[in-house]
Parts: structure tokens; sequence; C-alpha cells
């Protein structure tokens, strides 16, 4: 059931607009904003949501741990640069905010007498984003034209607590602050009379490691952990 909203998203933005594409077969419209991909530079805005979950990798298995993402959201501005008829150098830097719970499933199993409370953790990230994307585009049809899109995105993590000499013994889960992650994704823009709309998916992938482990080195909950990174998905409508 979690992932209902996703799959009604996806089937929202991306499925719809070939009904359009369909119609202009039939009856070309005529092309709104004939002359907008001719600019050498253009902004924009964007917004949406994001679903960010955890890859972990561990040193062995023992103590694994069980995470739950939970919806969150996403803003930011773009700067577009076209390098040719198909391809454009895109920069846009925003926000992306991302909720995780953490359970240790076998935490309460090897140290007896911990509470409840120390069985899980509640990560909220807020991440600080800086991508840079290469974008190629498809030829236009009407009003609406497809693109995929691929690229880095530099983040700093706000609330990641690395510096915190609290770790997880004192109720804090810590991460590092800056840590790069590539992207990937496709969109559909969607010719409007002022303004370019555009749907987007994309997937996100960490490339360092986000893991702050704690001080003891026999800690129960991340002795047997050697990597954390985020993974995850974010929908966008972008306005240029």
């Amino acid at each position: 059931m979690k992932t209902n909203w996703i799959l009604y998203a996806f089937l929202t933005l991306f499925l719809l607009p070939w009904q359009e594409v369909k119609a202009q077969f039939k009856n070309p419209p005529p092309q709104n904003l004939p002359k907008f991909d001719d600019d050498f530079w253009h902004w924009g805005y964007y917004f949406g949501i994001t679903y960010f979950d955890f890859k972990v990798d561990y040193k062995w298995i023992a103590n694994e741990w069980e995470v739950r993402p939970s919806p969150g959201f996403n803003v930011g501005l773009i700067s577009d640069f076209r390098l040719g008829k198909m391809w454009n150098l895109r920069l846009e830097p925003g926000v992306f905010f991302a909720d995780r719970t953490i359970y240790f499933r076998k935490v309460a199993e090897t140290v007896p007498d911990l509470q409840e409370v120390d069985t899980l953790r509640h990560v909220r990230s807020n991440y600080a984003a800086v991508p840079v994307l290469l974008k190629f585009s498809a030829w236009r049809n009407g009003n609406m034209r497809p693109y995929i899109a691929a690229g880095m995105i530099w983040t700093y993590n706000l609330s990641s607590y690395e510096n915190s000499v609290f770790d997880n013994s004192g109720g804090r889960f810590r991460m590092k602050k800056s840590v790069w992650m590539w992207t990937i994704g496709i969109g559909f823009e969607m010719y409007m009379y002022y303004f370019k709309f555009t749907p987007a998916i994309r997937g996100v992938f960490a490339l360092t490691n986000e893991f702050v482990p704690d001080n003891d080195p026999e800690s129960p909950w991340t002795k047997n952990v050697e990597y954390v990174g985020t993974r995850g998905i974010y929908i966008t409508l972008t306005f240029e």
C-alpha cells in the first residue's frame, strides 16, 4: 500500500501525456512558444515529491536494518544552457527533504536491557543540493518533447550531526554532511501558451558513504555496518 501513490503519480505524469501526443498526430495544433528552444539561456523553477531510501552494506549479517522511507519534497531553481538542437546543460540548485525510519531489529536481542526507543531512529535529512545535468531531447512534435537527463549532484546535509559527540548510545543517528550522488531520469516537455511545463521522474543514488559509525567499535547499532547511502526517486514539476 505504501507504494501505491508512486504508481498513481507515475500514471498521471507519464501516461496521460501520451494522450496528448496521440491527439497531436490526428489534429496538429499551432505551436506554442516556437522560438523557446532557440535561446542560449533560460531559467525556471521546480518542486515535487521525494521518496528516499537507504542502501545498507554489512561486514557480516547480524542486526540487519529495516529502513522505512516516507515521502518528502523538493524545490529549486533551474538555469538551462543550450548546447545544440538536442543537448542542454542544466544547473538545478535546490533543497531535498527526506524522511526515513531505521529499525534495528536484533539490537534488543543483543542487548536485552535496551528500551524500545533504542531499537529505532527517525532520520530526517535536509539536503542542500546542486545537480548538474546533461539533457538530451527528442525532436519536438507539436507541443510535446520527451527527454532524458543524467548527471551528478553534490549535496550538503544540513541535519547530519556528523560532528556531534552523541551517537546512537545517546539517541542520535549521525550522517556525513557532504555527499556525492548521481541521477538519471526522463520527462515530457509540454509547451503551453506562456511557459513550458515538464513533469519528470528521476532516480538518485549516493556515490559516497553517508555513514558515520558510533564511537564504540563494538556498538550494537553499527559495528557490522560498512556502507550506508541514499537511493530513491523524486518527481518534479518544472516551469520554465
